[in-house]
């Protein structure tokens, strides 16, 4: 019996029933079927080795695929549980993912005391196992005979795990002595795993449960070739040197304080100037866009989020209703903006030539974020969002994305974000499929699949590289998300767009067609910034806390050589702050040397030097931060350069 295989490039090949993926990519070519770590079939991600009973449509993984990564560390964890297993015999295992940048597995050692001491001994365990290369075998079994296998273990993590499964649907896993519950996939064996690393140790709650017993959680990291896990071991450690909390403090830009709150950013003088020129530079890019300025309360009465869902959907995240002493009136603080602009559109009535409105707003929103999730800058429990909100036509609807998109383009292009993809993020096809109660997602079907097509064909015309991602929605609608590549690779999720046919309806939204009948709008959520708080994290660990010119909180650092031209110092400086070019003067009684290394630290982008040559010739000799002297010019001469500089960030 013969079964047809579609391969990406749409040929189709024909196999005997029962090959594998790793028989598909042997008769393309030996090297690929080594390289081969798992496949997606008919897009679920399949162990390379496991039968093709029926047609198909075949992915073959690699390392250079992210799922192909992802089968790599999850096979990583199981072989750390099994040298934790092989030394610390009696240690239970609860569940051993991967993740982003490598795996973990959480383990509860009984008595014993694990920490980071112990982490070189099992890496060498794992490497000494690696070698064998034992394979990964996927049985089939039966529930009642799952239970059997982790009563006699004694692993009652296991076995709290196998009572939420159904029968039929269970599978182990086998390397070596090793055997796990465990869906899969994995590599094919562990000769594959050639360099790892385990990071450190964590205390983690098994299920995320504070109720539940705290565990040991073992990160770590792991690839093909040692010069890879070098590189990546570099890159950790340059990020470290970037991490924004570290920068944030030394370039006095923020700082968080107990007394005031957990997750609560104190925007100091430096970061709040960032913060303000942000702002002002989105504002002017948005007013000449045609949005229009608004300002809603941080607070809103309960009603209001309850009529907007998001209080159902998310009440659990949110501060505890703030009571008033008036009977049964309730407040929340503000988790949302899109409600108040909602009420701010129904102030009048509307005429179908009065659209699109466009209201924008930097509105300050809380959720209460738990404390072991809080991380600088990046998760936190009051943040200011970019938020606008476009209300349209249907007929509209494409053309306003279309602009919304340049806009985001606009803002990366000017901040240097060069590398970005444009994620669809589309909702879970099975949750259509469920009760209306029981739904994540709200409103009718075909208003859902009418949205998910504007976005798709929006981001299409745009000839935006993108990626689908069903699970992913807004629980009103269907958004496009921009992942943004760091200058260290890694991917953030900056800006959104979401289109919306929800939020209209439960908010009786209404104007009047050129049919003189009522109608309902369109709503666009839009944030190109997303969190500004999130943004200026990003932004700190892409450049390394080196802004671009026209964002630095100090432009120029003026730079006596000594007290005896102080006057003329005063005098460029004033110069400079006419053409609208921040800074300071340094009058400190140091040698200019320790000034230089000083402003080079604060990453000031010039520094401007003055003594007795520069001011018996009326000229300044500035420095490039990072760059060095840029050589004896005239105060006009450097004001010229300046502005080119500049202007380079907007072309």
């Amino acid at each position: 019996m013969e079964m047809n295989i579609t391969l990406p490039d749409g040929s189709v090949k024909t196999f005997e029933k029962g090959s594998s993926s790793h028989d598909i990519a042997m008769s393309i070519s030996e090297g690929l079927a080594r390289n081969v770590l798992a496949a997606q079939v008919n897009g679920e991600v399949w162990d390379a080795h496991r039968p093709l009973t029926e047609d198909a449509t075949v992915h073959l993984l690699t390392w250079n695929d992210m799922e192909g990564k992802k089968t790599f560390w999850h096979s990583s964890a199981h072989l750390l549980a099994e040298a934790l297993e092989a030394l610390y015999p009696g240690t239970k295992f609860g569940i051993g993912p991967a993740i982003d940048n490598g795996f973990y597995y959480d383990v509860d050692f009984g008595d014993r005391t694990f920490g980071e001491d112990d982490l070189q001994k099992v890496e060498k365990k794992m490497q000494e196992l690696a070698r064998n290369k034992n394979e990964f075998i996927r049985t089939e079994v039966s529930k009642a005979d799952a239970i059997k296998y982790f009563t006699e273990k004694d692993d009652e993590y296991k076995l709290e795990l196998i009572d939420g499964l159904e029968d039929g649907h269970i599978t182990f896993y086998q390397q070596g002595d090793f055997t796990d519950l465990c869906r899969g996939p994995h590599i094919p064996h562990t000769g594959s795993i050639k360099a790892i690393k385990l990071m450190n140790v964590a205390g983690a709650y098994w299920r995320g449960n504070v109720d539940n017993k705290q565990l040991t959680r073992i990160y770590g990291v792991s690839f093909p070739k040692q010069k890879e896990l070098t590189a990546h071991l570099q890159l950790l450690e340059e990020a470290k040197q970037r991490d924004h909390r570290k920068l944030g403090k030394e370039l006095e830009l923020f700082a968080f304080s107990d007394k005031v709150g957990m997750g609560l950013p104190l925007w100091l003088p430096k970061g709040a100037m960032l913060r303000e020129r942000l702002e002002g530079f989105l504002k002017k890019a948005q007013l000449k866009a045609g949005y229009e300025p608004v300002v809603t309360p941080h607070i809103g009465n309960k009603e209001l989020y309850v009529t907007s869902g998001h209080y159902e959907k998310y009440g659990e995240d949110s501060f505890q209703p703030i009571h008033t002493p008036h009977e049964g009136e309730e407040f929340l603080l503000k988790p949302m903006n899109c409600p108040h602009h909602c009420e701010i559109y129904k102030v009048k009535p509307r005429s179908y030539k009065d659209l699109p409105v466009r209201y924008a707003e930097f509105g300050t929103v809380y959720r209460y974020e738990q404390h072991g999730e809080l991380h600088g800058l990046t998760r936190v429990r009051g943040f200011t969002q970019d938020d606008a909100h476009i209300f349209c036509r249907p007929d509209q609807v494409k053309e306003e994305f279309v602009k919304v998109i340049d806009l985001v383009l606009y803002v990366f292009k000017a901040l240097g974000f060069e590398e970005y993809t444009a994620q669809v993020s589309l909702r879970d096809p099975e949750d259509a499929k469920k009760p209306m109660k029981e739904r994540k997602y709200i409103g009718a079907d075909d208003l859902w699949e009418r949205a998910e097509r504007e976005i798709q064909e929006a981001a299409e015309g745009k000839e935006l590289r993108t990626v689908i991602e069903h699970g992913e929605a807004a629980f009103y609608g269907p958004k496009l998300d921009f992942m943004v590549k760091d200058a260290l690779g890694r991917k953030w999720q900056l800006g959104t767009i979401q289109v919306d046919y929800q939020l209209p309806e439960r908010f009786e939204l209404e104007y009047i067609g050129a049919d003189n009948q009522k109608h309902r709008p369109v709503m666009i959520h839009r944030a190109p910034f997303g969190s500004l708080e999130r943004f200026v994290a990003v932004l700190i660990e892409h450049c390394g806390g080196k802004f671009p010119l026209w964002l630095s909180p100090d432009q120029v650092a003026v730079l006596p050589i000594s007290e005896k031209y102080r006057g003329y110092a005063e005098k460029v400086y004033q110069a400079l702050a006419e053409k609208d070019i921040r800074g300071y003067i340094d009058h400190r009684d140091e040698k200019i040397g320790r000034k230089i290394r000083d402003a080079e630290v604060k990453k000031v982008p010039f520094m401007i030097i003055v003594g007795e040559k520069e001011q018996e010739e009326n000229v300044v000799s500035p420095r490039r931060q990072g760059e060095g002297d840029l050589g004896s010019m005239s105060l006009e001469d450097f004001v010229l350069h300046f502005k080119g500089e500049l202007e380079k960030n907007f072309d």
